[in-house]
C-alpha cells in the first residue's frame, strides 16, 4: 500500500489517468460484486472519536487483555504501509491489514485508494507509537473514489474550489468541519435560549406579494399558476408583528431571508437571520435580552466569553489578534455620542449642529459632504436623519470594536421603529456592534397605523426618486396594525456574521456551506 496522501494535487492530466486507472478497478470490481460495487450491508456500530475518548488513554497491554471488537466506517485519507488512515464524521482511527488480509483485498479490489471508503470490524490494539488500530479481521469495499483527493488547497483557485465544492473542503479540512459543527450549536443555543423564555417558532412565507420588514432591493419571480409576480421575502418582521396582533406574545423565526445585493466578505444575497419579538417590551427589553443571549451561547458554546478574532498574511500567520469581551456589560451610546466620540479632528464635526438637527440642516449637509458622504440619485429627498446616519457610518461604525449598542437613531432611517416620547426626530431604536461590524437591529415597534401609513408613503417617495431598496406599501399591514398591535419590541441578529465573530472566520462564504459564486466559464 502507497501513501498518496503525501503527493500534491496532480496535473489535469495526471488526474485523467488516475480517474482511468480508478475505472478500471471499479469495472473489475463490479463483475465479482452482487451489489454491482457499491455494497449496503455493512453494519457500522462505532465512531473514532468515541473509540479515541474511551480507549485512548489505554495501554497496549490493557488493550490486549480486553480484547474489545469494534466496526467502524469511513473514507481513507492516508496509507502507512499496513495501515489505513480511516476518517468518519467523528475523526479519524486507523485499519490494519495483515499481510494475509493485504493479499485477500488486492486480489478482490485491487489496491485500495485514497478517499475510498470501507468498513472493517476486529479486535482494537495500540501500535508501538501509541495510536489506537483496529485489526481487520472483517472488511468491506463500500464506495470506491473515483477521484483523487487533494492534499490540501493553496492559493487563489484552490479557494475557489473551496466553496464551490465544499464537500472536497469538508473532506479534507477540520477546520471546516469544525466551523460548521460550531454553526449549527450557535443556531441550536439560540433557539433552546428563547423556547426556555417561552417564545414559540413560527414560520412565514418565504415568497411574497409584496416585500417588506426592511430596506433592501428584492429578487423577484413568477408564480404561474396565479400569473403574479412574487417577490423572495427580505426579511419576515411583517409577518411575525402580524402574528402579534392575532395574540402570539412572544414569537421567533430562524429564516432564510433574500437581498438582491452585492457579494462582500459580509454580504451573501441568500442569509440566515433569527428575528424575535415580544409584546408588552420596549428595545431596553430587547438590549437586555441580546446581551444575556450572546453571552450565554459565548460560554455554552465556546466555553468562555473572551471572543478571539484574528488577521493573517497570505501564508496563514498570525500577524494580529484582538479580544471581544462579552462578559463585559454592553456599551450603549447615542448615535450622536457615538459620532462625536470616535471623529478625528479632520471630519470637522459640529456637535452642536448635530444635538439640534431640525434647525441646522444646512450645516449637516456641509458636514457629511467633508467627512466624504457619497449622495445618491435620491439624496434630494434625504432629511437631517438621513445624512446623520451616513456621517455616523462613514466616521464611528468602524470603530465600534468591542460590543457596542448604538441607539437613538432618526426616524427618517427608521421606518418600522416607535418614535422617541422625548424627541421624536428620534426612534427608539438599537443596532449592536463587534468589531466595527452591525450584527442586530432592533426596536421599539411602530404600533400607531396613520404614523406607520406616513412613513410607508414616505418610503414610496424615495423609491419613486429612485432609491430601488425603499419599502413598498403593505396595505395589509396597515389593515393588522389598525386592529391594534400591542406594546412590543423585535429584533433580527445575523446568524452569518454571529457565527464569523464566534468562530474567527474573515469571510462568509467560510461559514455559509454553499456560497454563491458567479458559475465558471467553460
Amino acid at each position: 500500500m502507497t501513501d498518496h496522501a503525501k503527493n500534491s494535487q496532480p496535473s489535469a492530466q495526471d488526474e485523467n489517468k488516475l480517474i482511468a486507472e480508478r475505472r478500471i478497478k471499479l469495472a473489475k470490481i463490479r463483475e465479482n460484486s452482487p451489489a454491482n460495487g457499491f455494497p449496503n450491508d455493512f453494519n457500522r456500530e462505532h465512531l473514532a472519536a468515541d473509540i479515541q475518548a474511551e480507549h485512548g488513554e489505554k495501554t497496549k497491554e490493557e488493550l490486549e487483555e480486553l480484547q474489545v471488537t469494534f466496526a467502524i466506517a469511513g473514507r481513507i485519507m492516508a496509507k502507512r504501509g499496513p495501515f489505513l488512515v480511516i476518517q468518519d464524521s467523528s475523526g479519524r482511527i486507523q485499519g490494519y491489514a495483515e499481510k494475509a488480509v493485504q493479499k485477500e483485498i488486492r486480489a478482490k479490489w485491487g489496491s485500495l485508494d485514497i478517499g475510498d471508503i470501507i468498513g472493517i470490524k476486529g479486535i482494537l490494539h495500540k501500535s508501538g507509537k501509541g495510536d489506537l488500530y483496529v485489526n481487520m479481521n472483517e472488511y468491506s469495499l463500500l464506495t470506491k473514489s473515483l477521484r483523487p483527493l487533494p492534499e490540501k488547497f493553496h492559493g487563489l483557485s484552490d479557494q475557489e474550489t473551496k466553496y464551490r465544492q465544499r464537500y472536497i473542503d469538508l473532506i479534507i479540512n477540520e477546520d471546516t468541519r469544525n466551523t460548521f459543527k460550531m454553526r449549527s450549536k450557535i443556531v441550536a443555543g439560540i433557539r433552546q435560549f428563547l423556547v426556555d423564555r417561552d417564545f414559540m417558532e413560527v414560520e412565514t412565507p418565504m415568497l411574497q406579494i409584496i416585500p417588506g420588514g426592511a430596506t433592501a432591493k428584492p429578487f423577484m419571480t413568477h408564480h404561474n399558476t396565479f400569473d403574479l409576480d412574487m417577490y423572495l421575502r427580505i426579511a419576515p418582521e411583517l409577518n411575525l408583528k402580524r402574528l402579534v396582533v392575532g395574540g402570539f406574545d412572544r414569537v421567533f423565526e430562524i429564516n432564510r431571508s433574500f437581498r438582491n445585493e452585492g457579494i462582500s466578505t459580509r454580504h451573501n444575497p441568500e442569509f440566515t437571520m433569527i428575528e424575535f419579538y415580544q409584546a408588552y417590551a420596549d428595545f431596553n427589553d430587547m438590549m437586555n435580552l441580546t446581551e444575556e443571549m450572546l453571552r450565554t451561547i459565548a460560554q455554552d458554546v465556546l466555553g468562555t466569553t473572551m471572543i478571539r478574532n484574528t488577521v493573517k498574511n497570505a501564508d496563514g500567520e498570525v500577524v494580529e489578534e484582538k479580544f471581544y469581551d462579552f462578559g463585559k456589560s454592553f456599551q450603549r451610546l447615542s448615535m450622536v455620542d457615538a459620532i462625536v466620540k470616535f471623529a478625528e479632528e479632520r471630519h470637522q464635526i459640529d456637535e452642536a449642529a448635530l444635538r439640534d438637527p431640525e434647525n441646522n440642516f444646512d450645516a449637516i449637509k456641509a458636514m457629511a459632504k467633508t467627512v466624504g458622504v457619497k449622495e445618491g440619485d435620491a439624496a434630494k429627498l434625504w432629511g437631517p436623519g438621513k445624512y446623520i446616519c451616513e456621517i455616523f457610518e462613514e466616521v464611528a461604525e468602524h470603530l465600534l470594536d468591542q460590543p457596542t449598542f448604538i441607539t437613538e437613531y432618526p426616524w427618517e432611517v427608521s421606518p418600522l421603529a416607535r418614535r422617541n416620547d422625548n424627541n421624536s426626530f428620534i426612534t427608539d431604536r438599537f443596532e449592536f456592534f463587534v468589531g466595527g461590524r452591525e450584527l442586530a437591529n432592533g426596536f421599539s415597534e411602530l404600533n400607531d397605523a396613520e404614523d406607520q401609513a406616513a412613513r410607508f408613503q414616505k418610503q414610496v417617495a424615495e423609491k419613486d426618486a429612485g432609491d430601488d431598496e425603499a419599502m413598498h406599501y403593505d396595505a395589509d399591514y396597515i389593515c393588522a396594525l389598525e386592529y391594534g398591535l400591542p406594546p412590543t419590541a423585535g429584533e433580527g441578529i445575523g446568524i452569518d456574521r454571529l457565527v464569523m465573530l464566534f468562530t474567527d472566520s474573515p469571510t462568509i462564504k467560510d461559514v455559509i456551506l454553499f456560497p454563491h459564486m458567479r458559475p465558471e466559464v467553460e
